[in-house]
């Protein structure tokens, strides 16, 4: 199995809490690729505790938010395990920047795997959080594993229905998508001819005068101090361009009205991804055979990257809550 190398020191982009413990760890998925991980504890932690697995955004690292949701609920007596996915950041996988509905699904099962097993949790009370991107494959993970008791997706992205039908659905057609089809298999070939897989690049820079309100929202995030992190793929160069290629053909949310656990989808309400939650949580409550412990959260005001790490929008007192009553 591949060797990691971990950096040591604290390189995240918020201050370290001395409420907690925190190291480096290390797990696989069942593909054999090896994930690093944040692990933050309780100092005063005694018992075998519930434990949450965090990850997201989609191009970020844990490094980013997914480390300050963990610490911030390890603070509040969950173990936390904050990892990067396949391919990205410090965690394994060949060729890099990669991204699979498959393979990053099996990336959250491959931590609860890894949770299960330690001295230190309770593997009866295990739950998983995702943001933006991760927070559409947070509830395949749900869908598919049962161990998981309990779901929070922040600020959710569905990448399968951006990959197929563009921002805001504005590219839903088969034309669209038979153009789409036809440059990334373009972009196959010229990769294998060349032996290197071309970047798409992150989020832009410089920022043009005229870009997108949620242009503007992530550049805010991933370009400034505020976010910016260097092994983190929006801040930097971005995903290959052909990474993302699968989610075009493969859905992830199709069996979302299945799961039985709990899930408490969390958005903004003025966050350009609002209706990706929205209409997540409509569709799994459509027959759901449990639906008394489903809920969706708008957040007045808040725009998508509010609910990365702005501590006074991130309703961290809902979401202790919510596991606390479900693991």
């Amino acid at each position: 199995m591949q060797t990691l190398k971990l950096s040591q020191e604290w390189d995240k982009t918020f201050p370290k809490s001395d409420k907690i413990g925190h190291s480096k760890v290390t797990f696989h998925n069942r593909y054999g690729i090896p994930l690093a991980a944040d692990l933050y504890k309780p100092l005063e932690a005694s018992d075998k505790l519930p434990a949450i697995a965090v990850c997201g955004p989609f191009g970020a690292v844990k490094e980013q938010c997914a480390g300050l949701y963990a610490q911030t609920l390890a603070e509040r007596g969950f173990l936390t395990l904050a990892f990067d996915p396949s391919f990205t950041g410090e965690s394994g996988g060949q060729p890099r920047y990669m991204a699979s509905p498959d393979i990053n699904t099996e990336d959250f099962q491959g931590a609860v795997d890894y949770l299960s097993c330690r001295e230190d949790v309770d593997p009866e009370r295990i739950g998983i959080l995702g943001i933006c991107g991760w927070g559409g494959l947070a509830l395949n993970a749900a869908a598919l594993d049962t161990r998981v008791r309990a779901t929070v997706v922040s600020t959710m992205y569905d990448m399968s229905r951006i990959a197929a039908k563009g921002y805001f659905d504005e590219a839903d057609s088969e034309a669209a998508r038979f153009e789409a089809r036809k440059a990334f298999n373009a972009q196959r070939t010229e990769d294998y001819r060349s032996g290197t897989y071309a970047l798409g690049g992150g989020v832009v820079d410089p920022l043009p005068e005229d870009a997108p309100f949620f242009v503007k929202d992530y550049y805010d995030y991933y370009k400034t101090k505020r976010g910016y992190h260097p092994r983190s793929l929006n801040s930097n160069g971005g995903w290959n361009v052909t990474g993302t290629m699968s989610f075009l053909n493969q859905p992830i949310l199709q069996y979302v009205n299945e799961i039985r656990s709990a899930v408490l989808i969390l958005h903004g309400e003025k966050a350009h991804s609002c209706y990706m939650g929205r209409d997540a949580f409509a569709h799994m409550m459509e027959g759901n055979p449990v639906p008394e412990n489903k809920e969706l959260i708008i957040i007045p005001g808040a725009v998508h990257t509010d609910l990365y790490d702005r501590m006074d929008v991130i309703p961290f007192d809902k979401i202790t809550a919510f596991f606390r009553q479900y693991l």
